[in-house]
């Protein structure tokens, strides 16, 4: 009689959680026949009784929280200037020969971002073509390579 029973099939109408994954919600302080009334829960007196019972983070009890016992070491540079770094192979794929290229050349071709204007050129990769390069610091492998490619490089 194994093709006398039908099978259930899955489908949306008939999802359903497994069996014990779901429970009740705790109904508290619903009177005493519900196990949680009075006190609902929270025991009796003190902080945690209290509605709006919550600590901030890291508080210890009131002893002094380790982020304030473990003293505070550098400092942030307000005069701090950020480059952003150009290789002289992104230079070679991406302008012609005898062009003069800038930051505002490098923002338009996507290189750098107009947020963080100063440009450093660094010696990664070759360059075949002589471009004028203009940017606010290059280093020496970059500065030798562009020269012997047949370029010249300006500092702003």
């Amino acid at each position: 009689m194994a093709g006398s029973r039908k099978e259930a099939t899955v489908g949306l109408n008939n999802l359903r959680p497994a069996k014990g994954s779901v429970r009740n919600r705790k109904r508290i302080g619903r009177g005493p026949g519900s196990g949680h009334g009075k006190t609902a829960g929270r025991g009796n007196k003190g902080f945690w009784s209290r509605s709006g019972s919550s600590q901030k983070r890291g508080f210890e009890g009131g002893q002094m929280p380790l982020h304030r016992r473990v003293p505070k070491r550098g400092f942030t540079n307000i005069f701090r200037k950020e480059f952003t770094e150009i290789n002289v192979d992104d230079l070679a794929k991406r302008f012609a020969a005898g062009e003069t290229v800038g930051p505002e050349e490098f923002a338009a071709a996507k290189i750098t971002r107009k947020s963080r204007p100063m440009v450093k050129v660094l010696g990664r990769g070759e360059i075949g073509h002589g471009l004028t390069v203009r940017a606010h610091r290059f280093s020496e492998t970059a500065r030798k390579k562009i020269e012997a490619a047949g370029g010249k490089v300006e500092l702003l």
